[in-house]
């Protein structure tokens, strides 16, 4: 099982003819390439997995993404408190 992470785009290029950009997820920048969703913009949200932009998703779909999973890391947090 694979786990995406909604991050959002802070920079779109082409890197030779290959549509590439960078995601912000949380301060940590990943490289992308974005060939699957030409019509991203930078300040966009996008899941990427193994590289790649996927699709892209709303401002309001990715914070609420993002907030389940900051619950399950409480979660798991208050769970494991020894």
């Amino acid at each position: 099982m694979c786990l995406a992470v909604p991050g959002k785009i802070s920079e779109i290029y082409k890197s030779g003819d290959i549509l590439m950009g960078k995601v912000d997820f949380g301060g940590v920048i990943r490289e992308a390439c974005f060939e699957a969703i030409p019509e991203a913009k930078v300040g966009d949200w996008t899941i990427v997995h193994a590289g790649f932009a996927l699709n892209l998703l709303s401002e309001e779909d990715a914070r609420a993404t993002l907030d389940a999973l900051n619950e399950i890391a409480d979660i798991d947090a208050e769970l494991n408190k020894e």
